[in-house]
């Protein structure tokens, strides 16, 4: 089976099934390899950089060789079984449902006016502290949540399954997990953590920046703002700490007319970060609805722009 159609199939599972919780999904697995070899690595290698380096190469090379692996024995089975192993690694890469489906828990949380659960379900989405956060400081950090994973669980997975199928996807998510678990800048993982998060903020390069033009359009299909999401891209996508994150977010703030960043709290101390947008509106619950429709937007012109691409490559080869 071509390697488009798998990726149409796989983006259709995660838009009708999300992630359910029975299945032993890679990025757990991956975790906890990660929180294995941290360790071992930490003792055998004095230099912190170093053992967090070999940490971050072993974990990326043992997702590429697995997932090659489960599909090269699943295809000398039998081809569809082939087919079937890499259209459901594929689908563990994509994160539309789940992102929607957490999103959309904190909406109805503050429909029925339950601020206190709007705030414990969304702290399942972002890295702050969560427990006095107002309800438009909640609705902020759902929309910066649904507006940066666009980029990490959705736009860059697709782009790299396009690029190099299941094995490019898992080598991703590998990467994005690493970042996620030990890419800080604190104090334990300033060094041990600083390959990890600069192999991530490669490979979200190219595609934070592909996402502007696609949440434009995504912005003009849902009846928002798109010439405002292009202009404070472009205005204020620099202005984040993460060379890739800020992009995405300031689409979205252009898109929906608020104002993102400013003041948090994390593990008790304030926090001061970027703002990002103009404050044409107020932040109001009903944003989050519209970020989703703009993310299920960008993740159809994504999935279209990028197997197009391939298609017309494979048709100027075939000249």
């Amino acid at each position: 089976m071509r390697l488009e159609y798998q990726i149409l199939i796989a983006l259709l599972l995660d838009l009708a099934f999300g992630d359910p919780r029975w299945l032993p999904h890679p990025v757990r697995l991956i975790g906890r390899l990660i929180e294995a070899l941290e360790g071992p690595a930490r003792r055998a290698i004095p230099d912190a950089r170093l053992a967090g380096s070999l940490t971050a190469l072993a974990v990326i090379l043992t997702a590429v060789l697995a997932t090659g692996a489960m599909i090269w024995v699943a295809g000398w089975l039998h081809p569809r079984l082939g087919d079937a192993v890499s259209i459901l690694l594929l689908y563990t890469t994509l994160a539309a449902r789940d992102l929607a489906n957490h999103s959309n828990g904190v909406y109805r949380a503050l429909a029925r006016f339950d601020l206190a659960e709007a705030r414990r379900l969304v702290s399942w989405m972002v890295g702050r502290d969560t427990e006095r956060l107002t309800e438009p400081e909640v609705v902020r950090a759902a929309v910066e949540s649904v507006a940066e994973n666009t980029v990490d669980g959705i736009i860059a997975p697709l782009f790299f399954a396009a690029l190099g199928g299941p094995i490019a996807a898992m080598a991703y998510k590998a990467a994005s997990t690493l970042d996620s678990m030990i890419g800080y800048r604190n104090e334990r993982y300033i060094d041990f953590g600083r390959t990890a998060a600069e192999i991530d903020d490669g490979a979200n390069w190219l595609p934070a920046r592909l996402a502007v033009p696609l949440i434009t359009a995504a912005a003009a299909l849902t009846g928002q703002n798109a010439s405002a999401a292009w202009r404070i891209a472009r205005r204020d996508g620099r202005k984040h700490m993460s060379p890739n994150a800020g992009i995405a977010e300031a689409a979205f703030a252009g898109a929906l007319g608020i104002r993102l960043g400013g003041v948090m709290q994390r593990r008790g101390r304030p926090v001061t970060l970027p703002e990002i947008g103009d404050p044409v509106v107020t932040l109001a619950r009903g944003q989050i609805l519209a970020a989703n429709r703009m993310m299920y937007a960008a993740t159809g012109i994504a999935v279209a722009v990028f197997l197009a691409a391939r298609w017309g490559i494979a048709a100027l080869l075939e000249m």
